[in-house]
């Protein structure tokens, strides 16, 4: 079975498990475990920020980015298929008593316009407007970037306003190898950043939130509020510093992988836009049909927004599984033009 359904199917590599089993261990709990402190501090410095915290998920990282930037009643303003929005199931309601305003844009990218005509004045009717939230790599636009220059300019409006501004960058590392950009350059824009070790990199799980030292203290309480602590933690956490150190550069074959396929689904008839990193979206007519017909092939993958079935590359895929796909994909297209 060839797993295109998302790159947090991966296994750990030898290297990783090696991490796993010779790693240190503390009660984290406690501050005591030192594989997870220099995880923390590791990645600090790839982002350019003062303190990092490791957290058991993606979701985790992001609402505890939502905590601790907002209060309670107050609005957070994000796109309309952020992730936070629509896979997080309504967590910043839940834990943050905060709501949320979605904005249009196009390929996931808020316009410095748009927000500020969605940002409410100060008003006893209206809650206030107090963080902002943005995606790079954009999940539900098919992987897009979101290109520096413009990341820069809504943030900058965003602080203009007062607003606090959190980056949702569980692929953050894949932007930064479509582009060349360090990481970091686009956290400067950001109050808190939160960054996935599970997704590309590889490792079996985890996610780190990063920001000033005030905020990670808060964010570190917040974690243990919201179920998060963790004892001997050092055990997933080497597998994660390990991702960081050994996996962000072979994510450009993961790119060149996507590309391959895109081509290759072109080629058997479909639509499907160029990616710029590891998420391919195929239109489709009638997605949860050929998704049943992809599995039958031995093929999974997820559907994607309206209309369009997603494939993604990763770690555990290579060059001969992508021809396979392909060569099941022919296949579908010749089956359906024979009925």
């Amino acid at each position: 079975m060839i797993d295109l359904r998302s790159d947090t199917v991966t296994r750990p590599t030898e290297g990783m498990r090696r991490a796993m089993l010779e790693a240190p261990v503390g009660d984290d709990v406690f501050g005591e475990d030192p594989t997870v402190k220099r995880l923390e501090e590791y990645v600090a410095g790839l982002l350019g920020k003062e303190a990092a915290l490791y957290a058991p998920s993606g979701t985790m990282t992001n609402q505890i980015g939502v905590h601790v930037n907002t209060s309670r009643g107050e609005e957070v303003l994000l796109h309309e298929g952020s992730h936070i929005f629509v896979y997080e199931a309504g967590a910043p309601a839940m834990l943050s008593s905060v709501q949320l305003r979605t904005l249009p844009g196009e390929n996931g990218v808020l316009e410095p316009d748009t927000l500020r005509a969605a940002v409410r004045p100060e008003d006893v009717h209206f809650p206030r407007s107090r963080l902002v939230c943005l995606e790079n790599t954009h999940n539900t636009a098919g992987g897009k970037v979101f290109p520096l220059e413009d990341f820069a300019a809504v943030a900058g409006a965003a602080k203009e306003l007062g607003l606090k501004v959190h980056l949702d960058g569980a692929r953050l590392f894949n932007a930064q190898a479509a582009t060349g950009i360090p990481a970091s350059e686009w956290c400067e824009h950001a109050d808190t950043v939160s960054v996935c070790s599970s997704k590309g990199l590889g490792a079996p799980v985890g996610s780190l939130l990063a920001g000033d030292e005030e905020t990670i203290s808060e964010a570190r309480r917040a974690r243990k509020a919201f179920g998060g602590g963790m004892r001997q933690a050092g055990i997933i956490a080497a597998a994660a510093l390990y991702a960081f150190e050994n996996h962000i550069e072979r994510l450009a074959e993961d790119h060149e992988r996507a590309r391959n396929l895109a081509a290759g689904l072109r080629d058997a008839g479909y639509e499907v836009p160029e990616p710029e990193t590891n998420l391919v979206l195929v239109a489709v007519d009638e997605p949860f049909e050929f998704l049943e017909a992809l599995a039958r092939e031995g093929v999974l993958a997820t559907p994607g927004k309206p209309g369009f079935v997603r494939l993604c590359t990763h770690l555990d895929v290579g060059d001969e599984e992508i021809e396979k796909a392909i060569e099941a994909v022919a296949r579908i297209t010749a089956g359906t033009r024979q009925r």
